[in-house]
């Protein structure tokens, strides 16, 4: 598969920065949506500004949106999470798989390699990472969770879409501080890894986040989350605790994956992660920026393969 740029509608607003690639250019286009799921429709009025938009302080809504969007652009049917489930924004998530298949094609003489092996760390009830990524690019997935009720939703949702469930594999990790301990086997190899990591450092930070939101959004705190479990929100130490231990247990297995990945959120944590991988003697590392609307992150690569055992990785396997 070639990297190419898909062409954006004429009348499309102007790009938020996301990658070139993603489908979710612009502005929303509520009507198509709504013909692509009719229950959207119950969240949609017009704006202030004469447009039709949804109210973002609203989960369900935001819910309904999301469904909307994984049926028009990916054919992705019954869809569903429970309320107490982290909602993830779907722009936002194509972005890192795209970025992904960057990662792998500058490898690969700018060309994106299709027979992909790749384990979603943490891949929660919406199992959304897999669901994009084999649409887009036909990768195959395993997907990992520590709650087994967020892997029998993801079940229930591979379930509806039999042709992805014969490419996309769920896995319970029993040992919730472990990540990749069980989860890649003796006889396994995977060409990626990907992960986004729980956040804020407690329980505590978390709810003052959710209360932020709130004020950024012009609205009382309603006592209602924006979604999200414990483990999906916070663990202690924060996002750059989770990522130095990912780092410290991809050192017990460095020759079964081409590219340990994972998103940080916080310019903050770089300069740890950066020093853990340093202590860890991987053979290479990159930070790749990315950027929705105002926000920005990164997603940060690693190998410990040396530039040999990359060249026979991908002869071998792409």
């Amino acid at each position: 598969m070639r990297i190419k740029n898909r062409k954006l509608p004429a009348d499309a607003a102007p790009a938020h920065r996301l990658h070139p690639r993603n489908r979710h250019q612009g502005r929303y286009d509520f009507e198509r949506l709504m013909q692509a799921d009719a229950r959207l429709g119950d969240f949609v009025s017009v704006n202030a500004h004469g447009e039709r938009s949804i109210d973002f302080a609203d989960p369900a809504a935001v819910k309904a949106l999301n469904r909307a969007l994984l049926q028009d652009n990916y054919g992705i049917r019954g869809w569903d999470i429970q309320p107490q489930n982290l909602c993830p924004p779907v722009p936002g998530r194509a972005d890192y798989v795209h970025y992904l298949a960057d990662l792998l094609a500058a490898d690969n003489r700018g060309s994106i390699p299709e027979s992909i092996q790749a384990l979603d760390i943490g891949t929660g009830a919406s199992c959304i990472y897999p669901l994009i990524g084999h649409s887009e690019y036909r990768w195959d997935f395993a997907g990992t969770d520590i709650n087994a009720a967020s892997l029998t939703n993801a079940q229930a949702i591979l379930d509806a879409n039999p042709a992805l469930a014969q490419h996309i594999t769920l896995r319970l990790q029993p040992a919730a501080g472990r990540i990749f301990a069980g989860m890649i086997r003796d006889n396994e190899w995977f060409d990626l890894t990907l992960c986004n990591p729980p956040f804020h450092a407690s329980e505590a930070e978390a709810s003052a986040g959710t209360q932020r939101k709130w004020r950024n959004l012009g609205k009382q705190d309603t006592g209602l989350n924006f979604g999200g479990e414990s483990a999906e929100l916070w663990c202690a130490g924060g996002e750059q605790a989770f990522i130095r231990r990912m780092i410290d247990e991809s050192t017990q297995m460095p020759t079964h994956c081409y590219w340990f990945t994972t998103l940080v959120s916080k310019s903050a944590s770089l300069p740890g992660i950066y020093a853990a991988l340093q202590q860890a003697g991987v053979q290479q590392h990159k930070t790749i920026a990315m950027s929705q609307g105002q926000k920005q992150s990164r997603l940060v690569a690693w190998t410990f393969l040396n530039p040999a055992q990359q060249t026979a990785w991908r002869k071998l396997r792409w």
